[in-house]
């Protein structure tokens, strides 16, 4: 793929993005119809398996190339005391991620996943939002460009996450930016601010806001000036999934903000991911009203790493297990539903 050579022609890419294979999916419903069950008795499965097909664009989608990608990356909004957690903490994280230690070592393990951790220039924190623009369009593109080569062709679903001391301030920044109303209602504890640290990162984020008043209607210049490294790698990978047929399953907060650019920037931008989950950051349930995304798990998680996306893994394998598995009526010499009259 090509290199993204500035923000116009990122933005071009962001409104060419190709569509679903409506075939696929209505070939997944004349199958469901015949399976040995009542019709649409496995509600949100069922569902799955046709988005599933649809933006893998074949018939009978498949799950053998599990991936997992974490972006990690470092902010300089972290020296406004933001988060009681010390920048250093990303880097160390990384390393816990490599040596297996994370949540999200075991998870990937669970969900039968290939677990791969892209760090994004971490001896780089970004400028401080509330300062500055946290990127120039240079390092902008080149994270988002990172994301983007980071998805592998043939990778039949992709998890998104990241790691990055400081993110959920960044990730509230957009959120506010794209959505608008109160900066305060966007920003939550993150890794466990008390009540004065609360207040004091709602401060930094409407300071941030107010800085960066005149970008805040283009989607893609927020990106840039609120965002992050990671964050803009996530942006970048979504982005690579769409055009590579790829769908995705998006974690926390901090993943639904950096992606959310997309919806701004096309109808259906985030058609291609399904929300694994809520999390317990009060934002994220409002930004994925917003959004339009309806999360597969309520579990109160706030660790990020792409966790709850790996959770939601297996409920996909069953899905398609029950899809690709199961016997049809004719099969399995059972009567069908009758074709008029109450059963």
């Amino acid at each position: 793929m090509s290199r993204f050579v500035s923000i116009e022609a990122l933005r071009l890419a962001c409104g060419a993005l190709p569509g679903p294979d409506h075939a696929a999916t209505a070939a997944v419903a004349v199958r469901q119809a015949t399976l040995t069950k009542p019709p649409g008795s496995l509600g949100t499965l069922e569902t799955l398996v046709g988005w599933l097909a649809a933006w893998q664009r074949r018939p009978m989608p498949q799950m053998e190339r599990v991936e997992i990608l974490v972006f990690a990356g470092n902010h300089g909004v972290v020296a406004q005391g933001v988060s009681p957690y010390p920048a250093s903490v990303t880097a160390q994280m990384v390393a816990n991620f490599s040596a297996g230690g994370a949540a999200i070592n075991q998870l990937a393990a669970v969900a039968g996943a290939v677990l791969r951790v892209v760090p994004v220039s971490l001896d780089r924190p970004t400028d401080d939002l509330s300062q500055a623009p946290a990127m120039d369009e240079a390092n902008f593109l080149d994270a988002v460009q990172v994301g983007h080569a980071s998805v592998r062709p043939g990778t039949d679903l992709l998890c998104l996450g990241e790691m990055g001391i400081g993110n959920t301030t960044a990730a509230a920044a957009l959120a506010a930016a794209l959505q608008g109303g109160d900066p305060g209602d966007w920003v939550g504890r993150g890794t466990g601010l008390d009540d004065a640290g609360l207040r004091h990162k709602q401060a930094v984020v409407a300071a941030a806001l107010q800085r960066h008043r005149a970008v805040l209607g283009d989607p893609l210049q927020v990106a840039r000036c609120l965002g992050g490294r990671e964050l803009a790698a996530l942006l970048g990978a979504m982005l690579a999934a769409r055009q590579l047929g790829v769908p995705v399953l998006l974690d926390g907060y901090v993943c639904t903000a950096a992606v959310a650019p997309l919806a701004h920037l096309a109808a259906g931008g985030l058609s291609h991911g399904w929300l694994a989950h809520v999390s317990a950051e009060p934002g994220h349930r409002r930004l994925a009203a917003a959004l339009g995304l309806s999360p597969l798990l309520d579990l109160g998680l706030r660790l990020g790493e792409g966790s709850g996306a790996a959770l939601a893994v297996p409920l996909l394998r069953a899905a398609l297990a029950c899809h690709a598995g199961m016997a049809s009526f004719a099969d399995a010499g059972v009567d069908g539903p009758a074709a008029n009259g109450p059963r």
